[in-house]
């Protein structure tokens, strides 16, 4: 058997696994600001012409535990046509100076909304108390597009505080369904 029929068949055996989806949305900007961490050292940078390579290592180490499933196994011709679109903006956080999560605006809908279509932190800093910074940090970036709102969405896959966490900051569900996703071995 080939390489690639293995693929095929190790696609075909993955568990699915159930999910709660809720969509949220933010019709207002936040008037509260969410300070910098001191600790780690962090730095924010917007990606530009990002390599699919290096896109595809965030999503690993962000969406792996997750069980993202979208663009877990895109060619990099395709992958790189979405994420360098200028419809896509793709924003690093670094803490002491190595990659630690990232978050993803689409702005195809514009000026309508902007979704943040990704959004997370690796297993390893988390519990660091960055999470609600660099969610903020997400908001700020979308609401900066002057969209008429921020939408987003969460599943029961995803971290246990994430729903809490966003209507914290301010979003409101909007809607749920019920999805199955393949399970990231």
């Amino acid at each position: 058997m080939t390489n690639d029929n293995k693929k095929i068949q190790t696609k075909r055996q993955a568990k699915k696994l159930k999910a709660h989806v809720t969509h949220l949305e933010m019709r207002h900007p936040p008037l509260r600001v969410i300070p910098v961490p001191t600790k780690p050292s962090i730095a924010l940078m917007r990606a530009k012409n990002i390599p699919p390579e290096f896109y595809s290592y965030l999503y690993e180490i962000v969406g792996k535990p997750h069980h993202w499933e979208d663009r877990r196994n895109m060619a990099p011709v395709k992958l790189s046509s979405i994420i360098n679109n200028e419809n896509t903006e793709i924003s690093v956080l670094y803490a002491d100076a190595c990659p630690a999560g990232f978050f993803e605006l689409n702005k195809k809908n514009h000026p309508h909304s902007i979704e943040i279509l990704y959004f997370g932190l690796a297993p390893k800093y988390q519990g660091l108390r960055l999470g609600k910074w660099f969610m903020s940090a997400a908001i700020s970036a979308a609401w900066a597009h002057k969209p008429q709102r921020v939408i987003l969405q969460t599943n029961t896959l995803d971290h246990p505080a994430a729903l809490r966490l966003y209507q914290r900051l301010g979003f409101s569900p909007v809607a749920t369904q019920d999805v199955e996703i393949g399970e990231w071995k």
